[in-house]
């Protein structure tokens, strides 16, 4: 059963883009007790399609118009007084970009948006910020802040992602049917047939359809669609190239008799404590081809079936398109508006899209805090992490969202090549590209500002925002209270007159001048919205993987290592006290080394011996099921988490007497 969610504040909406449906929330609930985390100044509003003066270039940071793209990066500050009538510089943000590789351009847009310094070469000094193009791999970086977790591309290959849904998906399985029914391959081969043939008996109607997705593959490489498992192309390549087949929603819901996904971009802020945030618009990826149902003559259609922009971009039919509501590239909230305008519950569509994101990172994080400790051990000087995350998500005729994959490096370029004349190419700027990835980077830097806490201590004042220059009043769309539906409507009646959430072009020299950060109230709205722990509460039940990953780190031993030696093995059953006369020892070591080898088999990680994460979970249940063999199996391993953690902080107070003594 989904879990309620919360009924979303007020929103303003701002003169960049009119008010869409819907909005990144939850359905409301009764009440809970405690205090729900608030969002961060400026939500609580969902851009949609820009408006029309956007378009045409009017905006100050659009990217569309020459006077736009003239003046981006010169945002002028508002006029301010310190407290106490100082006038002194405050420094600046530092971001390391030497290495931002294809995000390096909408980076540079936002850091002059916010006006911070740029060492785009390195710097001898601590940055304040080290911005990576692909992974974590700088050894040499002590202190600030990267934005890439160590282990995040292993964790979300496709072979790693579909293992933790599946794990997921024995302990709460209505909570991630959101995931489709996936086989490894080469290792579960023969399950994939034994069950396909076992379906196809009990309902000889069932015409399936599976994709097959090589585990390293990107940008649609080597996807390939099958309609029985005979057809999967055992070549020696299955065996040096591990994939994922899973079965294929032949039922997508269309725009303009086109099959599209969903990326929408997720900002993974911290582990610990576990903080989402969830970009307010995302991208329409389509294909080039009006879809049809597969069947044997249209599989290798790929333009008909696969949404990859790095494949449909080679279509004759692929259109480029300088509006956000057109083309076969498009925002999200021009979707949104489109199904609004048919009668679409797009707040629930919303609120389905959160529950997806937030129990996917749930079953992402166990992984991914075994690889930041091996990386950052505790008490070890190193930087700390956030990550932007792509999800690609599909949606069915009925709305419901489907998790394709998650994606580690979305990709953050914001133009595209357009070939002048044959063999020869030009970069072309995306103003859809723009529109949305600028943003996410420049408000995920605002969100990890980490001079945000002394600027509030400074009681920098700003003065009342009908006084801003460059920020002008035009008419909202008219809004609806939070009880008639979306947005509010004021007092009068009337529609509430707007700020422009953008600074215009011609009131920004001044500024340029002052060499200062802009302060929020300069900046738009933030296009990230808090999902969690703003909806903790409602999702705090599904962290049990993450509890038994907390046990597997505990008993590791050695600081940087992922893999737990049997010693260490032993030592958790022994201070969990979970051997017995009919638990032996002995018994212990047979199950560390039948799971152990096992797993090593599967080719997982050879670098180093023992038992990994997904090994241990897997005994851990064994263990549950054994010990508690009338409950459900979610109720088992809750259990028996319990029991682990009561029993280790007992012996935990017991050694703090006998040191006291």
């Amino acid at each position: 059963m989904e879990p309620a969610g919360l009924e979303p504040p007020e929103m303003e909406p701002t003169c960049e883009a009119e008010e869409p449906p819907g909005s990144p929330s939850l359905p409301a609930e009764a009440p809970q007790d405690g205090p729900v985390a608030a969002d961060p100044p400026g939500e609580g509003e969902l851009p949609a399609a820009p408006c029309r003066e956007r378009e045409r270039g009017r905006c100050g940071t659009g990217p569309q118009g020459s006077a736009g793209r003239a003046a981006r990066g010169r945002a002028r500050r508002a006029p301010g007084r310190r407290s106490g009538g100082e006038s002194a510089r405050r420094p600046g943000v530092t971001v390391d970009s030497s290495k931002a590789k294809t995000s390096l351009e909408a980076l540079k847009i936002s850091l002059r948006q916010l006006r911070w310094k740029e060492f785009p070469f390195g710097r001898r000094l601590p940055c304040d910020i080290y911005w990576h193009g692909v992974s974590f791999h700088d050894n040499n970086i002590f202190s600030g802040q990267v934005n890439k977790f160590p282990g995040m591309m292993e964790t979300v290959r496709k072979i790693t992602l579909s293992r933790a849904m599946r794990t997921m998906q024995d302990l709460f399985p209505l909570e991630y049917n959101f995931y489709p029914r996936s086989w490894i391959l080469p290792e579960e081969l023969p399950l994939f047939v034994a069950e396909v043939r076992m379906l196809k008996d009990r309902n000889p109607s069932w015409k399936p359809t599976f994709i097959v997705k090589p585990d390293g593959g990107c940008q649609g490489d080597g996807i390939y669609l099958i309609k029985d498992p005979s057809d999967i192309r055992l070549t020696g390549s299955i065996q040096s190239r591990p994939a994922v087949v899973q079965e294929y929603i032949c039922k997508p819901l269309l725009v303009d008799k086109l099959k599209f996904d969903i990326r929408l971009y997720v900002l993974l802020k911290s582990l610990e404590p576990l903080e989402i945030y969830i970009a307010k618009d995302g991208l329409s990826r389509f294909c080039t081809e009006p879809y049809q149902e597969p069947t044997l003559k249209n599989l290798h259609q790929v333009f008909m079936h696969l949404t990859n922009y790095s494949l449909n971009i080679h279509s004759g039919n692929f259109i480029h398109s300088d509006s956000v509501n057109t083309g076969s590239k498009r925002t999200f909230s021009s979707i949104l508006c489109r199904l609004s305008s048919r009668g679409a519950d797009v707040k629930k569509l919303w609120s389905d899209i959160i529950s997806l994101v937030i129990k996917t990172i749930i079953a992402l994080t166990p992984e991914l805090k075994v690889y930041y400790q091996s990386d950052i051990p505790a008490g070890k000087p190193g930087p700390t992490c956030f990550q932007i995350l792509g999800f690609d998500i599909l949606l069915m005729k009925n709305l419901k969202p489907i998790l394709l994959e998650v994606n580690a490096n979305p990709s953050m370029r914001i133009e595209h090549e357009q070939e002048l004349s044959p063999g020869v190419f030009e970069n072309v700027p995306s103003p859809v590209d723009e529109e949305v990835k600028v943003a996410v980077i420049r408000d995920t830097l605002r969100l990890v500002d980490p001079q945000k806490k002394k600027r509030k201590d400074t009681h920098v004042t700003v003065p009342p925002e009908p006084q801003l220059r460059g920020v002008h009043e035009h008419p909202g769309p008219q809004e609806v209270s939070p009880r008639q539906g979306l947005g509010g409507v004021s007092s009068e009646g009337l529609p509430k007159p707007t700020p422009c959430a953008v600074v215009c072009c011609r009131c920004q020299s001044a500024e340029q001048e002052a060499g200062e950060e802009l302060p929020e109230a300069a900046l738009p709205s933030l296009c990230l919205k808090q999902v969690f722990p703003k909806y903790a509460k409602q999702f705090s039940y599904l962290r049990l993987v993450d509890r038994v990953a907390a046990l597997f780190i505990r008993f590791l031993g050695v600081k940087g290592t992922t893999k737990l030696g049997p010693t260490g093995f032993r030592t958790f059953i022994r201070n969990c006290k979970l051997s017995n006369s009919n638990f032996s020892m002995a018994a212990v070591d047979i199950l560390y080394i039948d799971i152990t080898r096992r797993w090593n088999s599967m080719g997982i990680d050879h670098k180093e011996s023992g038992m990994c994460l997904q090994a241990f979970v897997e005994a851990f249940f064994c263990l549950a099921q054994r010990k508690y063999k009338s409950l459900p199996l979610h109720d088992q391993v809750a259990s028996l988490i319990e029991l682990c953690e009561c029993r280790l902080a007992a012996l935990r107070g017991k050694r703090l007497v006998w040191g006291c003594g």
